[in-house]
């Protein structure tokens, strides 16, 4: 449980300062880094990946929403079929994040169950 908790937070920091350097599928790079150096089942390896980003596109979502009083949600928000739901827009937003994260570090997991399984074969 321990390393759960410890790999969701660790992908939401990687995540966040690959986010500072790199265009924002460096959430995937994050993701499948910390799924490499922390094992795990491939469902909690996804949900730590999927949670980490979710939680943390939803934090800076709603931190930049507030900073521009919601003005350039509103309107992004009208553009997309939406019905100008602004609390929508930052739930898909943060839920493609999450997925591309869980994927990436469902990845990982594999990669690992795979390497493992040649060292097995080899011994």
């Amino acid at each position: 449980m321990i390393r759960y908790i410890i790999s969701i937070v660790l992908t939401a920091l990687l995540s966040f300062v690959a986010g500072l350097y790199l265009p924002w599928w460096g959430i995937a790079l994050a993701a499948f880094v910390v799924g490499v150096i922390i094992p795990q089942r491939p469902f909690y390896s996804f949900m730590s990946g999927f949670i980490g980003v979710f939680l943390l596109w939803e934090i800076l979502a709603w931190w930049i929403d507030s900073k521009n009083d919601g003005i350039l949600s509103q309107k992004i928000a009208q553009v997309l079929p939406l019905g100008g739901s602004t609390v929508l827009l930052i739930l898909i937003t943060s839920l493609i994040g999450a997925l591309v994260a869980g994927c990436a570090a469902l990845a990982a997991s594999f990669v690992r169950w795979r390497v493992r399984e040649a060292e097995e074969v080899d011994n």
